[in-house]
């Protein structure tokens, strides 16, 4: 069993910054992809950022020079620090992780986390 915890979102006013963080927990062997994605009301869910094991990084062209994607040491933890933000980011933000169970059969998993309200308004 591997589990996801996140947590970070709130309101801010535009201009404002958050840092959004995801922590992966249980039976890991390893953990190659960590990603945020985003909903808005009656959109399709988005990639924003995504980093893989050995660190790097993709974004979202409305994003990019705005929001950073990074991984602790351990790399269990994945944290998106949003600067500059804007309305239009408004959004619930869903981290999404994909790696292996520890113990026989190393199967794989693929998790996405229960989301987390982002809220830019002034």
């Amino acid at each position: 069993q591997v589990q996801l915890v996140e947590s970070g979102g709130g309101l801010v006013q535009p201009g404002g910054s958050l840092q959004l963080s995801c922590t992966a927990s249980g039976r890991i062997y390893s953990i190659n992809d960590m990603a945020w994605f985003r909903q808005a009301p009656g959109k399709e869910r988005d990639l924003v950022a995504h980093i893989a094991s050995g660190g790097s990084t993709d974004y979202a062209d409305s994003v990019k020079g705005r929001f950073t994607i990074s991984r602790s040491n351990a790399g269990t933890t994945a944290y998106l620090q949003m600067n500059s933000l804007k309305p239009e980011d408004t959004a619930v933000y869903l981290c999404h992780v994909k790696g292996y169970n520890s113990g026989s059969g190393r199967r794989p998993f693929d998790l996405w986390g229960q989301g987390t309200q982002v809220t830019v308004s002034s």
